[in-house]
C-alpha cells in the first residue's frame, strides 16, 4: 500500500485529496475541505431577514443561488403568502443566468487546462460578463444581490430592460454557436447523435474528440444514480437508477452526517449516495443527447461533462422564452403577513453544481437553527472505502492522480460551499 496526498487548487478555495494506492491504481481516496467559516452558527440569533444578506456570502460563484434558496425558505414557513408570477419569472431569471455564466467559466477555466489545453480566459469573460450584466439588469446588482425578498422582488423593470437582456441572450447565443458548435442551435437541443456533434465544428467537438482519443470516455463512472430537488418552470424534480425515473422525492428523507476528517458533511437520501448536478438535471428532464451518451457511457467523466456544456443552449432558450411571459403590470413585490413567531421552512434551488437546500427554524422571532445542504456535500462526501461517496467512487480504481483530479474536478467543487 503507497499513501499520497494531492493539494487540489483553484476550486474556489482548496482540498486535499489523499490517495491509498494498491497495484498501480488508486485503492481509496480521502476527501479533506480543512476550513469553515460557520456561517450556519452565525445566523444563530439574528433576524430571519439577515439571512438574505448573509447566506449570499457563503460562496463568490452561486451566491444568487443560495439568495433564492434563503427567500424561498422564509417564504416557506407561512401558511399563506402571495408572489406574483412577475417576481416568480424574474427570480427564475436571475437564477438561470447565474447558472450560465458558471458553466463558461467551469469549462474554459478549469476543464481545458485538465485535458492538456490552453486555459482561456478572455473567451470565459465575455459570456459570462453578459450573463452577469443580465443579472445587474434585473436585480439592480451582481454578485451578492439581495433583490428578493419575502414578498417577491424590490426592482422595477420595464421593457427597455427586457429588450436589453434580450440582447444579451442573444449575444451569449451567438457566443457558442460561433465557440462551441458551428450548427443551428435549435437542432442541436434535440439532436440525440454524439457522433454529429463530435464531426461538426467548435470547441465542443474538439473536446469530445480529445476525450475520445485518451480513451476517457468511460472514466470516472461512479454509481449510476441520479437526484434533483430543485423544480421551477424547467427543472423537473426526481431520482434515478440508471434511466428509471421516480418523480416521488421528500426533504425529510434527506441526512446530513459529520465528518470527522473534514469540514465538509456527508449527504445521503434514504441512506444511498446520489449525484447531483447537470447530468442529474438531464437524465430527469431526459435531454435526448445526454441520454444516448448515458447509453453508450453511463455516468461518466464525458457524459458529466457534456451534459453541462448542453445545458448552457437549453436555459438560454428557455429564458428567452420566460422574458416573454412577464406582464409588467404585475406588482413586483406583495406585502406579506407578519411572519409566526415560531415556523419551519426550506428553500431549494438548484444551483450550478445541483440541488442546494436551505432549511430555517424561528423561533421568538429570531433564527433557532439554520442549514445549508450544498450540491458539494452530495457529491464529495467522505464514505468508506466499502461504501464511498459519489466522487470518491469515481476516481477509485483509476491509474493516475492526473486523471483522478479531472474526474474531481468534473463535479466542479467549491470548498467554501462545501464547509459555509
Amino acid at each position: 500500500m503507497i499513501k499520497t496526498t494531492k493539494l487540489i487548487e483553484k476550486i474556489e478555495g482548496e482540498a486535499k485529496l489523499h490517495f491509498t494506492l494498491k497495484n498501480d491504481k488508486i485503492d481509496f481516496v480521502e476527501i479533506e475541505f480543512f476550513s469553515s467559516r460557520h456561517i450556519e452558527d452565525i445566523l444563530k440569533g439574528k433576524s430571519p431577514l439577515d439571512a438574505l444578506v448573509i447566506t449570499p456570502r457563503v460562496c463568490g460563484i452561486c451566491g444568487h443561488a443560495h439568495l433564492i434558496a434563503t427567500v424561498k425558505a422564509l417564504e416557506n414557513c407561512y401558511e399563506q403568502i402571495h408572489i406574483s408570477q412577475k417576481a416568480k419569472i424574474i427570480r427564475e431569471l436571475t437564477l438561470n443566468f447565474e447558472l450560465i455564466q458558471n458553466h463558461f467559466k467551469w469549462f474554459y477555466m478549469v476543464i481545458l487546462p485538465l485535458i492538456g489545453q490552453k486555459q482561456q480566459v478572455l473567451k470565459a469573460v465575455l459570456p459570462s460578463q453578459l450573463m452577469a450584466k443580465a443579472i445587474a439588469v434585473l436585480a439592480g446588482q451582481y454578485p451578492h444581490t439581495s433583490y428578493a425578498i419575502v414578498g417577491g422582488i424590490v426592482s422595477e423593470i420595464t421593457q427597455n430592460d427586457i429588450i436589453c437582456v434580450q440582447n444579451f441572450i442573444y449575444e451569449t447565443i451567438k457566443f457558442f454557436k460561433k465557440n462551441f458548435i458551428d450548427v443551428d442551435i435549435e437542432n442541436f437541443l434535440v439532436c440525440e447523435n454524439i457522433d454529429k456533434v463530435a464531426n461538426s465544428k467548435g470547441e465542443l467537438s474538439s473536446f469530445l474528440k480529445t476525450m475520445e482519443k485518451s480513451n476517457l470516455q468511460r472514466t470516472g463512472g461512479s454509481y449510476d444514480r441520479f437526484i434533483v430537488f430543485g423544480e421551477n418552470s424547467y427543472f423537473k424534480k426526481g431520482k434515478s437508477l440508471t434511466t428509471r425515473i421516480n418523480s416521488t422525492l421528500d426533504v425529510k428523507f434527506v441526512q446530513e452526517s459529520e465528518n470527522k476528517n473534514s469540514y465538509a458533511k456527508n449527504v445521503k437520501y434514504r441512506g444511498k449516495y446520489y449525484e447531483t448536478g447537470p447530468l442529474s438535471r438531464a437524465m430527469i428532464n431526459k435531454i435526448p443527447l445526454i441520454r444516448e451518451s448515458h447509453r453508450r457511457y453511463k455516468d461518466s467523466l464525458y457524459s458529466r461533462i457534456l451534459a453541462r456544456i448542453c445545458e448552457i443552449p437549453q436555459l438560454l432558450y428557455h429564458s428567452n422564452k420566460l422574458l416573454g411571459e412577464i406582464n409588467l403590470k404585475e406588482p413586483s413585490f406583495i406585502e406579506p403577513p407578519s411572519m409566526p413567531e415560531f415556523c419551519n421552512g426550506t428553500g431549494i434551488v438548484e444551483a450550478a453544481r445541483g440541488s442546494l437546500i436551505h432549511k430555517v427554524k424561528i423561533a421568538n422571532e429570531k433564527i433557532k437553527d439554520y442549514q445549508i445542504i450544498t450540491p458539494v456535500q452530495w457529491n464529495l462526501g467522505n464514505g468508506t472505502k466499502e461504501e464511498p461517496a459519489i466522487a470518491q467512487k469515481a476516481m477509485m480504481g483509476l491509474k493516475d492522480k492526473n486523471t483522478a483530479e479531472l474526474v474531481f474536478k468534473s463535479f466542479d467543487i467549491c470548498s467554501v460551499c462545501a464547509t459555509h
